[in-house]
């Protein structure tokens, strides 16, 4: 793909080899948020758009505002990797990936710039209409990877975004006292834990076992959802934060 038409109209065509086909027709029903990571942002839109990096989106959005699509969102863009959600590994079948810039945990989490957020904002409203993407599956790169990503990061503004009519949210509920779970602990509370954040979309085995991988899917629920403590011990705040996003979904039954 040398060239193509930018399906959001705000966009600049800066086209990435690194595509393919949606496997088996599918449309995207996901938008998957990153931050590139990198150093500068004309280094990350570089690597993003070199046939060697293997690696690309659907867009780019600069500090300034400023959107690059790379891909056609008729296109597999290659930017989850390794994945999961709800039971589906192909996650770049279904999705629009959108990379952010941002130096992330490299870069000591640095704020996004107001103007980059109402950008993004614009862009996943824009994106979810055309697609009609649910709230709930407008998402982190560390949601569908946990331990393995870590992406956007504790300081995205998701609640901003919900304000801004885009994704899941609820109120963090406070951090106190009472039981908590943490890794090396057994039994049907653990279990219940694990069915909750399976439920809601994560990659996690009820095994009644808090093992090493459900300590990085608690993080990662805490780095989208309660991002004052990420710390992937499941304590009440985290239980009854999860457990009112789930109330909000219209197939969860009580």
């Amino acid at each position: 793909m040398t060239g193509f038409a930018c399906d959001y109209p705000d966009a600049r065509a800066v086209p990435s080899p690194n595509h393919g086909e949606r496997a088996d027709g599918r449309a995207p029903d996901m938008i998957i948020l990153h931050y590139t990571g990198m150093e500068t942002a004309t280094a990350a839109l570089d690597w993003l758009c070199r046939e060697e990096s293997q690696v690309s989106s659907h867009y780019f959005v600069h500090e300034d505002g400023r959107i690059d699509q790379l891909v056609s969102e008729t296109r597999r863009a290659w930017h989850a990797g390794k994945s999961s959600w709800k039971g589906e590994t192909d996650i770049n079948s279904r999705s629009i990936g959108i990379e952010i810039a941002n130096t992330g945990h490299p870069g000591g989490l640095p704020d996004f710039p107001s103007e980059q957020i109402d950008a993004v904002a614009k862009l996943c409203r824009n994106c979810g209409e055309r697609w009609s993407v649910a709230p709930e599956r407008v998402l982190a790169h560390s949601d569908i990877a946990p331990i393995r990503k870590v992406d956007p990061g504790e300081n995205f503004p998701w609640e901003r975004l919900h304000r801004e009519g885009v994704g899941h949210w609820v109120e963090a509920a406070p951090i106190g006292g009472g039981r908590f779970f943490q890794r090396g602990d057994q039994g049907q509370p653990v279990e219940a834990v694990q069915t909750m954040l399976s439920f809601y979309g994560y990659a996690v085995e009820a095994t009644g076992i808090f093992c090493e991988k459900t300590e990085g899917v608690v993080a990662a629920f805490q780095r989208h959802f309660r991002q004052s403590q990420v710390d992937g011990i499941a304590d009440i705040s985290t239980i009854d934060t999860l457990h009112r996003l789930l109330t909000g979904l219209p197939d969860f039954r009580r």
